[in-house]
């Protein structure tokens, strides 16, 4: 699978500063809410949703760590951005040096129709815009914009199709 945040803006109390945990450097500080993905390469399904965190104290690598690497059976590496160098056991990124230069294409077009699933979330108003409402209700309604948009994959709406090829132990 690739993985990858998205984070979402939260109501901001008092002016942006450093050390805020809910701070992202995506939006200048403000508050953020952080979400993980999981998307299945060769289907393009949503099949792992981990969050919300606090923006500002939990950056990805950090999630990643505290989630799901303890998932992954020996041998099993998820692609990821360059937000997730180290640990060439479990993530290939583009700055690992598990990554031989032939599959830097072929994971990069992976990690883009996970961007893409991104974007698909960003057109729900309520995760778009500042999230103005009960705070603990937001992890409710960013599973249920989640949910809805991975029926729509499934549904008459797939992302663009990925080839890849990674056999285990082979790179």
């Amino acid at each position: 699978m690739t993985i990858d945040g998205t984070d979402f803006r939260i109501q901001q109390k008092g002016v942006a500063k450093r050390g805020n945990a809910f701070g992202s450097h995506k939006y200048a500080g403000k508050s953020v809410l952080r979400y993980k993905l999981g998307i299945d390469i060769l289907k393009g399904n949503l099949v792992w949703v981990e969050g919300p965190y606090p923006a500002g104290a939990w950056p990805d690598i950090k999630i990643f760590l505290n989630t799901l690497a303890g998932h992954l059976l020996p041998g099993e590496r998820v692609e990821a951005d360059n937000g997730y160098v180290g640990h060439p056991d479990k993530i290939k990124c583009p700055n690992n040096d598990c990554n031989p230069e032939r599959n830097l294409g072929m994971q990069s077009a992976a990690r883009s129709r996970h961007k893409t699933f991104n974007g698909h979330l960003k057109n729900w108003g309520i995760l778009e815009r500042t999230y103005r409402h009960d705070i603990k209700l937001h992890g409710t309604v960013f599973t249920a914009c989640a949910v809805i948009t991975q029926l729509c994959v499934a549904n008459g709406e797939p992302l663009f199709e990925v080839e890849y090829g990674d056999a285990l132990g082979s790179d």
